[in-house]
């Protein structure tokens, strides 16, 4: 029963966790990539390019969130089911 318990938090987790750590992660990306142009204009595009494939990264890593968000609801049991552990763990 701890198992559906911590599955149950791992779902319930994963996405919003990812979506805050992506959140603050491309905000500091993007707040030094500014920075760095507004002291050096000349390497803009550089600058540019370089936050842009950071910032492809960090949503690839919120897009695996939910790809694991989804596997893992498939693993929850049915309401059904919880019943049945729940007779057959007061039972004992």
């Amino acid at each position: 029963m701890l198992y559906y318990v911590g599955l149950a938090l791992g779902v319930a987790l994963a996405v919003p966790l990812a979506a805050l750590g992506a959140g603050i992660g491309q905000g500091l990306a993007t707040s030094s990539a500014v920075e760095g142009i507004a002291r050096q204009p000349e390497a803009a595009a550089r600058i540019q390019l370089v936050m842009i494939i950071g910032l492809g990264f960090m949503e690839s890593l919120a897009i695996y969130a939910l790809l694991v968000f989804f596997m893992l609801q498939g693993q929850l049991p049915t309401f059904d089911q919880l019943l049945e552990l729940a007779k057959a763990s007061a039972g004992q």
